[in-house]
């Protein structure tokens, strides 16, 4: 099977140009002007911009909360990504049985995504304990099952004491591996949690007043202090929300640390005064870290601009709105974490991001595909539009307006934290390894057609 994609505005992390690519067996073959090849199919995209499909980093499909299970499942979920221009994912696996084993949840991940994924996904290891056994099945986890990260959390009921993460990043670097990391004091939170509820302060925006700036702050410099102390382990540091977290990772990075920072596009277009919302409708975007006051945004998309960020992931963990959040009614405490925005990730940075010349196209593929393929050990196959790469292609059609509606996303729950955004350019076409799955709005991939994805270790 052969395709010719021609005439596009061929878009990588590194430069733009105007030519053909040629695809044989879902893998690009040769890139140029006016290629001459017999083909099965041609695709004209005159006028458009032609950029490698996005890799999602950070996504919780089928998470299980205790109270909630996230709505969007393998299926769902990859479709809607498919539709937003994301054609990998790499999942961060939730907890498991106490005291079980690295692989045990890995498996459990396999039974919930394979034969079910509409796009090429992976899974991030969860380490919810430390003793010899988990360090020692470390290694058999990175080069047998091809999970090559792993996240620890600083906060929630199986959160990790500094000495265990020590000892989990010196490890998981020796072995090449990246520790992610989701950077809250647990003890800022359980006091500012406490000191409102105690007071009867119960509604959405005490979610945000007791997640301090200061907590995600605090975490973030001792994860680099132990990371440095750990042989300058990779870290990979999620979702970072404030200009001051943010500070410490370019500082890391001056001072040559292995570090690597995430942002999501609820931090760059949403702030916290969307908790005051009437009707409950603060809880929609309960989440953690919180939205923050709106002058971190134009900071954060400096320090995209400038390399201190390197990746905008999701995040996404949706919970509808009219039945999971409204665990959360007359206290905050109980809604469960999470909003979606598996589809809306690419559309919203290129129309905010590339059309309003925050970033260039060329920072728009390095921050959406290209950066986090290479972190995650998925490049070169996925992440860039080069020869012998998997033809993972997105074409974006700059002059496409559209405003976002609920009603018109493919994400399995009942609203969108972007209702009524109007976007300048989206996605027309997706490509998995050569594969029209989307086109015009019509959905045209196959339930399981997705691969699992044995990673590499980081190609940063």
């Amino acid at each position: 099977m052969s395709t010719i994609i021609k005439n596009g505005n061929i878009a990588t992390s590194e430069k733009l140009l105007k030519g053909d690519i040629y695809i044989e067996d879902g893998i690009i073959v040769d890139i140029g002007e006016n290629i001459q090849r017999d083909s099965d199919n041609i695709i004209d995209a005159s006028n458009m911009y032609v950029v490698p499909g996005g890799v999602d980093v950070h996504t919780h499909l089928n998470l299980h909360t205790g109270s909630a299970v996230a709505v969007d499942d393998f299926y769902t979920g990859t479709v809607a990504a498919a539709f937003g221009g994301t054609t990998s994912i790499v999942d961060h696996i939730g907890f498991g049985p106490q005291g079980c084993s690295l692989k045990h949840q890995i498996d459990v991940y396999h039974g919930y995504a394979d034969n079910k994924a509409v796009v090429d996904y992976g899974f991030h290891g969860v380490i919810q304990y430390v003793d010899d056994h988990i360090i020692n099945e470390m290694k058999y986890i990175v080069e047998k099952e091809g999970v090559t990260s792993f996240k620890i959390y600083l906060t929630y009921d199986f959160k990790l004491e500094d000495q265990d993460i020590l000892r989990t990043m010196k490890r998981l670097g020796e072995l090449g591996a990246v520790t992610a990391v989701h950077c809250e004091n647990d003890g800022i939170l359980n006091y500012f949690r406490n000191f409102y509820l105690s007071r009867e302060m119960k509604s959405p925006i005490y979610h945000a007043l007791s997640r301090p700036e200061e907590a995600e702050e605090e975490a973030v410099n001792r994860m680099i202090t132990l990371a440095s102390l750990a042989g300058n382990a990779p870290l990979y540091i999620v979702h970072d929300s404030t200009a001051k977290a943010a500070k410490l990772i370019e500082n890391a990075k001056k001072n040559k640390r292995n570090v690597f920072g995430e942002t999501c596009p609820q931090y760059l277009f949403l702030d916290e005064t969307l908790y005051n919302k009437p009707d409950n409708e603060g809880l929609k975007y309960i989440m953690s870290p919180p939205l923050r006051k709106k002058f971190n945004q134009d900071i954060l998309w400096k320090y995209i601009e400038n390399g201190t960020l390197d990746v905008v992931a999701t995040d996404h963990c949706p919970f509808n709105f009219n039945k999971e959040k409204q665990y959360g009614i007359g206290d905050f405490s109980k809604c469960p974490n999470g909003a979606p925005g598996i589809e809306t990730r690419l559309p919203l940075l290129f129309s905010e991001g590339v059309m309003k010349k925050r970033i260039s196209i060329n920072k728009f593929v390095d921050i959406t595909s290209t950066k986090p393929a290479k972190i995650f050990g998925l490049y070169p196959k996925k992440g860039d539009i080069k020869i012998g790469s998997d033809a993972d292609i997105v074409i974006i059609d700059p002059k496409k307006n559209v405003t976002i509606k609920n009603d018109m996303l493919h994400e399995n729950v009942d609203y969108t934290c972007y209702e009524n955004f109007e976007l300048q350019g989206y996605p027309v076409i997706t490509m998995s390894r050569g594969e029209v799955i989307v086109e015009n709005g019509q959905f045209k991939g196959k339930k399981g057609r997705g691969k699992f994805i044995r990673r590499s270790v980081s190609k940063v």
